[in-house]
């Protein structure tokens, strides 16, 4: 209710921008410390799953950095196994009378 009734006046003093400010200062680290999480942990299990070293992932901190991650994941070779081949076998056949 305060924040609304401070914007509402026609000007601020340096008194009120600080109280609006300060709680933003606090929050906006923190909330991209969390957006820096949720993007470098999937990728950390997707590069170790790619056969490239996990550290790869903390290139999502630089700018345009995940952009140059996805295009080295998409274009390069994964060294992955391949799942054995699945042999079908024919149903045994029905017994004799």
């Amino acid at each position: 209710m305060q924040f609304a009734l401070i914007l509402m006046q026609g000007t601020l003093d340096q008194r009120d921008m600080q109280r609006l400010l300060m709680p933003l200062l606090t929050l906006v680290p923190l909330l991209i410390l969390v957006g820096l999480v949720i993007v470098i942990v999937p990728f950390w299990f997707i590069c170790k799953k790619a056969g490239f070293s996990p550290w790869l992932s903390l290139l999502n901190i630089i700018p345009l950095g995940n952009l140059a991650l996805i295009y080295v994941l998409a274009f390069a070779e994964w060294k992955t196994t391949p799942p054995p081949a699945y042999r079908w076998a024919p149903p045994p056949p029905p017994p004799q009378p």
